[in-house]
């Protein structure tokens, strides 16, 4: 499984990172990350050796828990590839109902619920638009381009996928571009260049200021902004090394100063463009931003 598809998903700002199994078709996810969540647990020897007791107090209970563990290569603190126990859905919610508590049922509440929301269904099609020939067709740094995106992540989700917004909308008390002269708005966004880092984030936070659609904008905007970095300058971001708070200050910031949102991205730039790992990680992470507070 080493070039197995890696996903990372956030409960209370805390990872929860899975791994797929191609040939079983399903996720495996890491015990340490959900005893060290239930645990709220910082220390990676402390997380092993809680789990290394209930392992064992389990195992002495004839626990499905046990049984149901496998263990697969999983990156460990120090950097390095190491097995790691893991356990599948039903074994994860077979897990947390070992934890007493309200946050144990609130996180059970959230692992079920997780994968059937729209913005589950729509990062799964995320996912799928690497691997798919879709992504060489869209065009790059046009509205049109945007808007196939979009179409793509909530087609079959919201009926207004891949469409122009009618209606005025704001977030936060910031007010977007007015629906009535939107159409004028994407047609000058279209008109600006896109040759440098400057001008490709300019463009970039101009289309935000616009934010075409009702809703997934951001998660939309952000394929839309690597595939014009890795069109014209071989990078992409890597979403994974931008904290969700220093993203969302620096956009804020974004309309009437870019120059924190640009040193942000330019620190992350990678050109590990066609890597697999680097797109679903950062599907995760830009999908994470838009959890609600």
């Amino acid at each position: 499984m080493s070039n197995a598809k890696i996903s990372v998903r956030f409960f209370e700002d805390r990872e929860v990172r899975a791994v797929w199994d191609e040939q079983n078709a399903k996720w495996w996810f890491s015990v340490l990350d959900i005893v060290a969540l239930l645990t709220n647990q910082n220390d990676y020897t402390k997380t092993r050796n809680y789990w290394k007791y209930l392992k064992a107090k389990l195992k002495k209970e004839n626990s499905q828990v046990v049984s149901a563990t496998t263990q697969l290569k999983f990156l460990a603190p120090d950097g390095k590839r190491r097995l790691a126990d893991m356990l599948d859905y039903d074994g994860i919610i077979a897990l947390g109902k070992e934890f007493p508590g309200k946050k144990a049922n609130r996180f059970i509440d959230w692992f079920t619920f997780n994968d059937k929301s729209i913005d589950g269904k729509s990062k799964t099609k995320a996912y799928a638009l690497f691997e798919s020939s879709f992504i060489d067709s869209i065009e790059v740094g046009t509205t049109k381009g945007l808007q196939q995106i979009h179409a793509y992540l909530f087609g079959g989700l919201y009926d207004f996928a891949g469409q122009i917004r009618q209606k005025n909308i704001s977030k936060g008390g910031f007010q977007f571009a007015v629906s009535h002269f939107l159409g004028n708005t994407l047609k000058q966004i279209d008109a600006m260049p896109e040759n440098t880092f400057n001008e490709i984030v300019d463009k970039y936070v101009e289309m935000n200021v616009a934010h075409p659609f009702m809703e997934g904008n951001g998660r939309s905007a952000r394929i839309w902004l690597d595939l014009m970095l890795k069109k014209h300058l071989r990078k992409c971001v890597d979403w994974s090394t931008i904290s969700k708070q220093d993203y969302m200050n620096a956009m804020k910031l974004s309309p009437t100063n870019s120059n924190v949102l640009k040193t942000l991205l330019e620190n992350a730039l990678t050109t590990q463009i066609n890597d697999r790992e680097m797109f679903m990680k950062g599907i995760d992470y830009s999908y994470y931003y838009e959890e609600n507070e």
